[in-house]
Order: C-alpha cells, then sequence, then structure tokens
C-alpha cells in the first residue's frame, strides 16, 4: 500500500499545451486564461508545458498569454503527437515540479493524453468539464461537469490525491487577456530520446481541408435543427449566413439526418460555442445542445412551439415558422445592404 502524499508539497497550476506545427491551439490558450484565474485565487505560479519541434516562438508566446514559465522539450521527433513520449516527459516533469493542479484540453489529443497521465500519476482526472473554480478554504480544485446525459452538472474534487487533473472542451473558456509586456522564465529539457523506445511511429501528418470556417471561433452563427431540416430552408439559412458573415451549425438531429457534418454540430456531443450571436430556427432546446451554446451573448431562437426549451436560453424569442421568417429576414436584409 502506498503511503498518502504531502499534500503540501504541490504548489502550483500547470497547462498542458498543445501545438500544431509550432502553433499552439485555441483551447490552450482558453486553459491559460482559466489557469492564470485559478492560480491567482492561490496565489501559485502558473506554468505551462510545451511539446514539439521548433517551439521557441510558442513558448515566448504563451508568457504573453498568461503563464509564469514555460517548460519546454523541443526535439525533431516531438514533432508529431505521441502518447508515450509525451506522457514520460510530462510525468516526469510534474514528478519533479509538483503543481497540484494539471490541465488539458478536451482535445483528440488531450483525450488520449489525460489518462494515461492520470494512471501514471496515480491520481484521477475530471474530464469534458464545463466549468472550474477553487475551493480557497481546502485549495481544492472544483470542476463541474455534465452527467447522466447532460440532465444533471456534477460537481467533483479530488481531496486525496496530487495533482488534481481536469480536461476542458475546446470553447467553454474565455480566451484571457494577452499582454504582450509579460515577463516569465522558459525552461529547457532536455528528453533522453531512442528511436527503439518509440513502438508507434507516426508516418505523416496531414491537415483536413475544408472551404468553411471554424464554428467555434465565429462571431455569429446560424443553426437550425429538425424544424428546420429541408432543402429549400437550409438554403435560405446559408443566404442569411452569407448576408451575416456568419457561420451555419446545427444540433445534432441535423447531423444525423446529414445535412451538416458532425464538426458543426453544437452541443454536448458536438462542439462548445460562444458567439457574440447565435440563431436557433427550429431546434428544440435539449440540455445537450443549451449545453453547446450557454456562453453565446444573444440568443434568437425560432420556433413554433411556445413552449420549447430553446426559448428558456434565448434572449430573443420569436414564435414562428422558420423558413417564413427566413424569407422575410432574407429579403430585408438584402434592400437595407442596397
Amino acid at each position: 500500500m502506498k503511503a498518502p502524499i504531502r499534500k503540501e508539497e504541490y504548489r502550483g497550476v500547470c497547462v498542458f499545451v498543445e501545438q500544431i506545427e509550432g502553433d499552439p491551439v485555441r483551447v490552450s490558450l482558453e486553459l491559460l486564461g482559466k489557469g492564470r484565474q485559478l492560480a491567482d485565487k492561490l496565489r501559485v505560479e502558473l506554468s505551462a508545458v510545451l511539446i514539439g519541434e521548433n517551439v521557441g516562438a510558442a513558448a515566448r508566446e504563451l508568457i504573453s498569454w498568461g503563464a509564469d514559465k514555460v517548460v519546454v522539450a523541443d526535439h525533431p521527433m516531438l514533432g508529431p503527437y505521441g502518447t508515450e513520449p509525451y506522457t514520460d516527459i510530462i510525468s516526469e516533469w510534474v514528478g519533479r515540479d509538483r503543481p497540484e493542479i494539471l490541465l488539458l484540453g478536451a482535445s483528440p489529443v488531450g483525450r488520449d493524453l489525460a489518462p494515461r497521465l492520470s494512471f501514471r500519476l496515480n491520481t484521477g482526472c475530471t474530464a469534458d468539464c464545463t466549468g472550474l473554480d477553487i475551493d480557497e478554504e481546502n485549495r481544492l480544485l472544483v470542476s463541474t461537469r455534465p452527467a447522466f446525459g447532460g440532465n444533471v452538472m456534477a460537481t467533483i474534487v479530488c481531496p486525496e490525491h496530487r495533482p488534481q487533473m481536469s480536461t476542458v472542451r475546446p470553447g467553454v473558456m474565455a480566451l484571457g487577456e494577452r499582454e504582450d509586456n509579460r515577463t516569465g522564465k522558459i525552461i529547457h529539457l532536455e528528453p533522453r530520446l531512442l528511436e527503439q523506445d518509440f513502438r508507434v511511429k507516426v508516418l505523416e501528418c496531414t491537415r483536413m481541408k475544408s472551404d468553411a470556417g471554424n464554428i467555434q471561433e465565429a462571431e455569429r452563427i446560424i443553426s437550425f435543427g429538425s424544424g428546420a431540416a429541408d432543402q429549400e430552408t437550409l438554403e435560405l439559412i446559408k443566404d442569411l449566413a452569407g448576408l451575416l458573415d456568419a457561420e451555419v451549425a446545427g444540433s445534432r438531429p441535423a447531423v444525423e439526418a446529414g445535412w451538416i457534418p458532425h464538426e458543426r454540430q453544437v452541443g454536448q456531443t458536438g462542439k462548445t460555442i460562444r458567439p457574440s450571436l447565435y440563431m436557433a430556427f427550429g431546434i428544440s432546446g435539449a440540455v445537450q445542445h443549451t449545453a453547446g451554446m450557454s456562453e453565446s451573448k444573444v440568443v434568437v431562437a425560432i420556433n413554433t412551439d411556445p413552449d420549447a426549451e430553446i426559448f428558456k436560453a434565448a434572449d430573443f424569442a420569436i414564435k414562428n415558422d422558420a423558413r417564413t421568417l427566413l424569407h422575410a429576414l432574407v429579403q430585408e436584409i438584402r434592400k437595407f445592404k442596397k
């Protein structure tokens, strides 16, 4: 039986920063913003762990996004993500530095890496969190996530093990303030990497090509559900999106019916978004969907059902047929733009 850990020896907040071709991904920058808040509450240092090839410029960038310390493992063999070397490097560093909190994005990479780290570090990990806070009296990370199909929100703490780990879905946390004049320190690790230690080798990485934008970065989103899922209505939605410089998204039924690809699904099993304007046409508003768009600044919901759940999440609720309203909106906006 392992001896109890000495929790007082663990101090600090650490964020694993995922990168693609040397550029930090957005969810990692979002976590640095939230990590900065948590570190300030605990009055401790915020560190970032960055692994890759030729990531020196990115390391300096992370200090501007809130990190006090950036730990860098830069090596040609670390360019493409690999579960084994990344787990080895991070677990070894965490074992030495002993942060009390370790955060990762719930991206495909984070979802692969987090359980490995959790096992290696002999601690728990709360996955797919939508909220993070600090119990200041007990120095505990308070993680909130949907449970039971999104019907309840669970609050989870890890009182006896360190570090306390959580993964957070992209788009849940707002970006922090970037400060170009921030100062911090960069620590370079020198991992011992041997070709024979890599049981899995990445032969090639190819970025998916798409003409469409990323809905998680869009300022305006026009979304639709089963109540607006027909060809004529979809064409009107695309017209409106073009006029408003918006992206088209949808609920799970719209994806399952084949009207839009999965990367454009909003909700618990899709993406979490926080646009300035979110217009929902023919979406009932199940909690699995609203969990993904509740941080939108302005929500306009259009539905023929006066009791639709989406109206509870809306700033403006319009009881009307989606196609009828879309016709009117498109015509009026075109007149206005002439």
